[in-house]
């Protein structure tokens, strides 16, 4: 049974400030995946790392424990409170991005980074369902989607200049200080601005067997494939962990079927788009993920660009990205998800599929800015339709689990895709020579963009194109 008496109604002029305050933790959780990017060669020399296979747990420690968490994060939010689990978040985000800030050692880094991954876990689901209690299904739901994945895919643009202008000018460390002030007055302001948003069950048990069983079996297979590049992917010990990873995803299905009050109830699974829309985000959003990491690296290493120009180098991307993703609702309401399903993820590849000849002596004009113009475009057209199709027909009690569950589809997907085409380029590199580098960072573009034709063929296989007569008078309102 779903209680709705604890659902604040919300004046509509009052509606827009709500999502502009939730939107900026969500900014802030993006953020710092690719605001790291560009500091990566600096945190590398200062903090001595060994290799580029160890540099990247940098990235993939926040993206495993985020991506790991999500789900706890939202059931949280269902049953503890939006609004409650949101600060709690946002409040351990910032505390862990100030001592980040100080880090001196790899380990004490990567530890923090993992930390601040746990507590995005909890932000983002919480940001996430907020919106979607504030906006009913239909046109203004669609609306705030569609900003909402600008925001998530923008902002890993923005915090590639961001980043560049921060470590060239203050140093790394203000990737993560930045976080403080800002952290501190949102949480102020959320506290003012936003309503409570109570849980609305019945009851408040947190499946923590099901929590631990299925973070530590994701953790368990992204370990796996970060390590297999490197000692073998048929080695006893890359199958010995993927084994375990699996006993565990396995335990975690049996759990849920069993528990009277589920982390993850499989009926969730019964609504197919919920289902399609998770299994197209996982392969996109690794290759976007990977191709930031790797393009990143070719700029400075190979074409030695500094921190700046890198940044400055993207400034294309989230200028297409918005002005894209401002335009697609009108159509999606138009024609559906699945078109945009489908043809979002191709230009994707086609982008990606451009990077895969990139020469030593690159020209920025012709090697690199095309694709800078073409991915965002294909990303714009697939974020906010698999939102909207991720959350569509969700009972009002499960948002923060539809929420967590397309979020850790592209965060866990995000860190399977880093962690396969990072340990590509890698492995590659281990020769020394730059022509080997280079060879590396080309097979993993390839790899990247044959992730983004699966999620288009999951999208045109799985996703149905819902044009019900009840669909088309919600669009309407």
């Amino acid at each position: 049974m779903v209680i709705l008496k604890n659902r604040p109604t919300v004046p509509a002029q009052n509606k827009w400030l709500i999502f502009l305050l939730v939107a900026v933790a969500q900014f802030m959780v993006v953020l710092d995946v690719s605001i790291t990017n560009v500091a990566l060669p600096s945190i590398k020399t200062s903090l001595h790392f060994a290799s580029d296979s160890d540099l990247q747990w940098v990235i993939t420690a926040y993206a495993l424990t985020f991506g790991g968490f999500l789900l706890m994060g939202g059931r949280a939010a269902d049953l503890f409170g939006r609004r409650r689990t949101l600060l709690i978040g946002m409040s351990c985000f910032t505390f862990f991005s100030l001592l980040i800030g100080f880090s001196q050692n790899a380990s004490l880094l990567i530890a923090l980074r993992a930390l601040q991954g746990l507590a995005a876990a909890l932000m983002s689901p919480a940001a996430l369902s907020i919106v979607l209690a504030t906006f009913s299904e239909g046109k203004g739901r669609n609306r705030a989607l569609a900003y909402w994945a600008t925001i998530a895919t923008g902002g890993a643009a923005l915090g590639l200049l961001l980043g560049g202008m921060l470590t060239q000018f203050l140093g790394w460390q203000w990737n993560f200080f930045i976080n403080v002030p800002v952290g501190i007055m949102m949480v102020l302001a959320i506290l003012y601005a936003v309503p409570r948003y109570e849980s609305e069950s019945e009851h408040s048990d947190l499946d923590l067997s099901g929590a631990s069983l299925v973070t530590t079996g994701l953790i368990a297979f992204v370990f796996a494939i970060s390590r297999a590049p490197y000692i073998g992917w048929l080695a006893p010990q890359s199958l010995g962990v993927f084994i375990l990873s699996a006993l565990l995803l396995a335990g975690f299905i049996w759990n849920e079927s069993m528990s009277k009050h589920p982390l993850v109830p499989l009926s969730i699974f019964s609504i197919q788009n919920v289902t399609g829309a998770n299994l197209v985000m996982a392969p996109i959003y690794g290759c976007i993920l990977g191709m930031f990491f790797i393009a990143t690296l070719y700029m400075q290493t190979t074409l030695h660009y500094s921190p700046i120009a890198t940044g400055f180098a993207f400034l294309p991307f989230p200028i297409v990205l918005g002005i894209v993703s401002s335009n697609v609702p009108r159509f999606v309401e138009k024609y559906g998800y699945k078109l945009f399903l489908v043809l979002g993820p191709v230009l994707v590849a086609v982008a990606i599929a451009w990077f895969v000849r990139l020469p030593l002596s690159g020209n920025y004009f012709f090697d690199v800015l095309p694709t800078l113009l073409l991915m965002p475009a294909g990303m714009g057209m697939t974020f906010m339709p698999i939102i909207t199709a991720a959350t569509s027909g969700v009972a009002p009690d499960e948002n923060g689990l539809a929420s967590g569950l397309i979020t850790t589809s592209q965060q866990m997907g995000g860190a399977i895709g880093l962690a396969i085409l990072s340990g590509i380029a890698s492995a590659a590199s281990m020769a020394g020579s730059p022509a080997a580098t280079l060879i590396g960072y080309r097979e993993s573009f390839a790899i990247a963009a044959m992730f983004a034709l699966f999620a288009a063929f999951i999208g045109f296989m799985v996703i149905k194109q819902r044009r019900t007569r009840r669909e088309i008078r919600a669009f309407a309102q």
